[in-house]
């Protein structure tokens, strides 16, 4: 168990010097590269224009290190000719690329809608599905929805220093440990990419905590987006397939998926509900975020981030109970857990309308 140990570390620190080192280059000779419009406040709380580039990091991580476990791991099967691992691969090149063009020209948003049900579909055409309706059409047109979600969610929470990366961190965390739970210790390419990535994320958040020196950008959103919806699929949702050790029934999955993604969840939603009473398009950007609405209510924006730390880890460490609890095939408490996110959902929603943005907002 100690040498499975040395052995995820090893992966999760080298992913964060690797993506530091990255972000520290690109701070030194770019200072205009992924800034879209010097002038453009209206997305970004802060009103200094930064390199939307920290998300570079994640993806040369993500690559370098399945290089490197294929040198490194020689007896295992060859990582690239894994059809799940291909199609992480695709569909994460393809996002990184689609939120790389969007930080430089600003694409039209159903292109980036298309981009996105593509990467799904590719998802499930290399056989990672979420199983929750154990009907192939219900349960891959539910997969793409989801991978779409997810990548629009995370997106549109990138809109405060630190809140993005954290969120992540914690979700991606949750995967890890629900996976030793289902699995114990095992270590495998899923888990040492996913603790590369993972050190990736907390290297980026070096820079990216308030006050940040670089954003995460759409290439950095985009395919982090992507990367934790496939994660999600595999150790999340699937916690009740016939893949695990025990069978259980798929609605554990979901409210073990309610429960890890409460910040981006009650975030999102929040927005969706306050434009569409407003009449506004939901994808469209603005400073009416839960984020947004605690700085109006008198918190700094470290306060703000704090809060999203407290929400994060919690709901991380609550669905990793579920998980345990539902591995001992103990289910009458799992409905209970999911009041969490409703709780927390009702606190920063009042707190949106006691709270409104000023007019000048």
């Amino acid at each position: 168990m100690h040498l499975k140990l040395i052995q995820l570390l090893t992966f999760f620190i080298g992913g964060v010097i690797i993506a530091y080192s990255i972000n520290v280059l690109l701070l030194r000779f770019s200072r205009s590269l992924g800034i879209r419009n010097k002038n453009d406040v209206i997305i970004r709380w802060s009103n200094e224009s930064k390199p939307s580039l920290g998300g570079v990091s994640f993806f040369i991580v993500f690559v370098f290190i399945a290089i490197l476990y294929s040198i490194i791991y020689r007896d295992a099967p060859n990582v690239f000719q894994n059809t799940q691992y291909i199609g992480l691969f695709v569909a994460g090149s393809l996002a990184f690329m689609m939120g790389l063009a969007d930080d430089a020209y600003n694409t039209r948003p159903y292109f980036k809608l298309f981009i996105q049900i593509l990467c799904g579909v590719l998802l499930v055409l290399t056989n990672t599905m979420i199983d929750f309706f154990n009907i192939w059409e219900l349960d891959a047109t539910l997969t793409v929805l989801w991978v779409v979600v997810i990548m629009n969610s995370l997106n549109m929470l990138d809109n405060m220093d630190g809140i993005t990366g954290t969120t992540v961190f914690c979700i991606l965390l949750t995967c890890i440990f629900s996976s030793w739970i289902i699995f114990p210790f095992n270590i495998n390419i899923w888990i040492l990419i996913m603790s590369s990535v993972l050190g990736a994320v907390f290297g980026f958040l070096a820079m990216n905590i308030y006050p940040s020196k670089l954003f995460m950008g759409d290439a950095g959103s985009q395919f982090i987006g992507l990367f934790v919806a496939f994660f999600s699929v595999r150790f999340l949702w699937n916690i009740g397939s016939s893949d695990m050790v025990f069978e259980h029934p798929s609605w554990l999955g979901l409210s073990v998926v309610l429960v890890a993604f409460t910040p981006a969840a009650v975030d999102t939603l929040t927005v969706i509900i306050n434009r569409l009473k407003k009449r506004q398009s939901p994808m469209l950007g603005g400073k009416d975020h839960t984020t947004h609405h605690l700085v109006y209510a008198g918190f700094s924006d470290k306060k703000v981030w704090l809060v999203f730390v407290l929400i994060g880890f919690l709901s991380s460490l609550m669905a990793l109970v579920m998980v345990n609890l539902i591995s001992l095939k103990i289910y009458t408490p799992i409905p209970f857990f999911v009041l969490y996110p409703l709780v927390v959902f009702g606190l920063l929603y009042k707190n949106t309308i006691k709270y409104p943005a000023p007019k000048n907002k």
